[in-house]
């Protein structure tokens, strides 16, 4: 478990919450992912390779201004190799898609286990909200990131990121203390459409008190500083 460093598990908890875990949308979970998968071989460890640099590529980018070419670049590998690992770009669009979602869903999980049940929500909504969380496009949740694409894309991409939606609306339901209630599935919707919905817009402005005021509104509903 994830504990403040030299100090108590009281206010000491929330402020390194809120200045800690939002570091971990720019390195963590990618770190943690990636090592904690074993490659059997060279091309799977080369295929792990093109679809993570294709998952930060996807977020900093669109799906549109993602080509093939690009990122197999970024990878270090030809672009004659690319169909050596998938049958098409949007094979590849939706494995980034996926790795995308589940690193946001594995991190939401590992801050809701880092604090007691009653901090697990409140501290998953300020690391979302977070101004660095907003600041790191290519590494952080690819719904916010993305969604406004979402309709245009190949059925095989929307599939995958609707797949870890959902996850993301369960690990929030299950932070309720009416979980496995039908309220606590529509909070959940409501909650996580909010988040996603607020990063957008905080991202979307070119005013930068504007989009400060919005995280902030946002978290003074879902998670006010005295909870």
């Amino acid at each position: 478990m994830l504990a403040p460093p030299g100090g108590s598990l009281g206010t000491s908890r929330d402020c390194f919450v809120q200045q800690i875990v939002p570091k971990w949308y720019m390195m963590s979970i990618m770190q943690k992912l990636s090592s904690s998968r074993k490659p059997a071989s060279r091309k799977e460890i080369t295929h792990e390779r093109i679809v993570e640099v294709a998952a930060r590529a996807i977020r900093r980018s669109g799906y549109d201004g993602t080509g093939v070419a690009d990122i197999m670049k970024e990878a270090g590998l030809t672009h004659g190799g690319f169909y050596a690992h998938f049958r098409s770009r949007e094979v590849l669009l939706a494995e980034a898609a996926d790795r995308a979602g589940a690193q946001a869903v594995a991190l939401s999980e590992q801050i809701a286990a880092s604090v007691p049940q009653e901090q697990a929500l409140p501290s998953m909504v300020r690391a979302y909200l977070s101004k660095e969380h907003r600041d790191a496009v290519e590494t952080g949740c690819p719904v916010s990131a993305l969604g406004s694409e979402m309709p245009r894309q190949a059925p095989v991409v929307r599939r995958a990121a609707t797949r870890r939606i959902k996850e993301m609306i369960d690990v929030v339901a299950r932070q309720l203390p009416d979980w496995g209630q039908p309220g606590a599935h529509e909070q959940a919707l409501l909650t996580v459409a909010t988040m996603v919905g607020t990063m957008v817009l905080a991202r979307a402005v070119d005013d930068p008190k504007l989009s400060d005021s919005l995280l902030e509104a946002a978290l003074n509903k879902f998670a006010p500083a005295d909870e």
